[in-house]
């Protein structure tokens, strides 16, 4: 059992998929959000939820609460860090349930090596809210809120991090959109993830 926290963002406003994606039922589990945490469970000592109204969830879990009227991760890791008094924390979208644990051990291995972030790249293409993030970003957070700066991939770029480059571009699908979400339920009953 991992001892770093996993914070799983879900404040989004879910604009393109047009209705709260944490929400909408998977597997065999009412919602999303659900499946995550119960999935992450099984890796995570700790499992936490990064969103605006805990609320609208109804079954138990840790809950991180972040500001109303801030749709932006960054908020989210200014909360996460203010609430855990942890080194590092791992973060995961919502909307990314087929994240192996395998794929999660491999960014985690690598945390005593001093890296500001230690994030997922499939394909040239690199997953900001899939990795593990160092307390020693903080400051640069909270200088993103304030100046009202929400690109997490020009902050990766401009701090000390490590691009971990996986291969099975399926397992990093986000689902952003209808289509994305009706194919994520047909692979999810044929195939096993917890």
């Amino acid at each position: 059992m991992n001892q770093t926290p996993c914070v799983i963002f879900a404040g989004g406003k879910s604009s393109r998929m047009g209705e709260d994606k944490a929400l909408l039922p998977f597997a065999n589990h009412s919602t999303l959000i659900e499946f995550q945490y119960k999935r992450l469970k099984q890796i995570f000592q700790d499992v936490y939820i990064s969103c605006k109204d805990a609320s609208k969830f109804d079954f138990e879990a840790e809950f991180i609460e972040d500001e109303k009227d801030i749709f932006a991760p960054t908020i989210g890791f200014v909360s996460a860090f203010n609430r855990l008094h942890v080194k590092h924390i791992f973060v995961l979208s919502v909307d990314t349930p087929f994240v192996s644990e395998n794929e999660i051990k491999e960014i985690i291995k690598q945390k005593d090596k001093n890296f500001d972030a230690i994030i997922a790249e499939v394909n040239n293409s690199i997953h900001p809210l899939c990795g593990l993030y160092s307390r020693s970003l903080y400051v640069s957070f909270t200088a993103m809120l304030q100046n009202n700066e929400h690109k997490l991939t020009r902050l990766l770029h401009n701090s000390n991090t490590l691009f971990i480059k996986f291969n099975n571009e399926k397992n990093f699908l986000n689902l952003n959109y209808k289509e994305e979400y009706q194919e994520a339920l047909l692979r999810v009953n044929t195939e096993k993830y917890y």
